[in-house]
């Protein structure tokens, strides 16, 4: 299915990894949004859940493992062209997890990644609903 205009919308999963404080962020290496900050994950393959596409997102983009403890929240994202008809339309599906092994390395997405903390959560300006599922995140571990 194509990701423009699409028949149904596209479901991606996203995760806040922690490493003792610290959160792990991608800078994303392909479109959308090429080159800005963002949670590591991606889209859902046919026969996968969505824990196991949790898992093999992060590997795939950090190298690195983890154990996925708890939804955060789901958050949709849709964009219309001029003519109003949806250009893209995805369901986002955003995990918490602790991070288990592995040191992480920007992989087949990613330009970059890198440990942050709270207090550094401004500067990466991040999609608003991203920094929303950071914090709410935090707040419940």
């Amino acid at each position: 299915m194509s990701r423009e205009y699409p028949e149904r919308p596209m479901v991606g999963v996203g995760v806040v990894v922690w490493r003792d404080d610290k959160f792990l962020l991608i800078q994303r290496g392909k479109p959308p949004r090429r080159g800005s900050w963002s949670l590591p994950g991606g889209a859902q393959e046919l026969g996968e859940t969505v824990r196991e596409t949790a898992a093999r997102e992060i590997r795939e983009e950090t190298g690195v493992e983890i154990e996925v403890k708890a939804l955060i929240d789901v958050f949709d994202t849709i964009a219309r062209d001029d003519e109003g008809r949806v250009r893209l339309q995805y369901t986002l599906i955003d995990f918490t997890a602790e991070w288990r092994s592995g040191e992480p390395v920007a992989g087949d997405d990613a330009m970059g990644v890198r440990w942050a903390g709270l207090d550094e959560i401004e500067g990466y300006d991040l999609w608003k609903e991203t920094a929303r599922a950071i914090r709410m995140s935090a707040a419940s571990r």
